[in-house]
């Protein structure tokens, strides 16, 4: 087995480089039916699967079953506004490391108090605000990631040239998974106490 850690580091770097988000002027702000919200959806996150012929963005079960657990709230007339598709982005990222009871708990106070509200401080404008830190995190995170790369080249030196380069490699994805472990279990203890904090102040004015 022959591991080119030259390429492979590159090819990391490139990867997050690819990494955007969708931006808030986007996304349609008129309302949608339901296939109009997954092909959006489709079309805007495709790139981001593992595997692009075969991974679901979103389908009408999951969309569904998001409402039937309450972290969407329901249609109008079976359409759904901008806000609909904002709560569908954010569960998109978070469901890939978080039970649905955990994005409940995380969503419903935005939901609750932002979903429909008028002013500046509305679900558009924390939105945005969340992904303008994008670019920022992204740079940071290279330096993160070159660093562990770095620190996974050290040892097994000493192993056949086949069985260093994998133990190395298989070094690298141990520090990057304990990484994301420890930044679970953070995110998971602040979602438990999310139960005793509130929002203080009046809900915005809806519409």
């Amino acid at each position: 087995m022959t591991i080119d850690k030259d390429d492979l580091l590159n090819s990391i770097m490139e990867s997050l480089d690819r990494v955007h988000h969708i931006k808030l002027e986007d996304i349609p702000n008129i309302d949608l039916y339901m296939d109009q919200v997954t092909t959006f959806m489709e079309r805007k996150l495709r790139s981001t699967v593992r595997n692009p012929g075969e991974d679901k963005i979103l389908t009408k079960t999951m969309i569904n079953n998001y409402a039937k657990n309450n972290l969407l709230p329901p249609p109008v007339r079976k359409k759904y506004s901008r806000e609909h598709v904002i709560m569908l982005i954010f569960i998109y990222y978070y469901k890939g490391i978080l039970s649905i009871n955990d994005i409940q708990t995380l969503l419903k106070p935005i939901s609750d108090r932002y979903f429909h509200a008028e002013g500046e401080l509305n679900l558009g404008a924390i939105y945005e605000e969340i992904f303008s830190l994008e670019k920022t995190q992204v740079d940071a995170l290279k330096n993160d990631i070159i660093n562990k790369f770095e620190t996974a080249s050290r040892p097994f030196k000493d192993a056949p040239e086949g069985d260093s380069e994998f133990l190395q490699l298989f070094s690298f994805i141990g520090l990057l998974s304990f990484d994301v472990y420890i930044k679970k279990l953070l995110i998971e203890t602040m979602i438990d106490t999310l139960g005793s904090v509130s929002v203080e102040g009046e809900k915005p004015k809806g519409k």
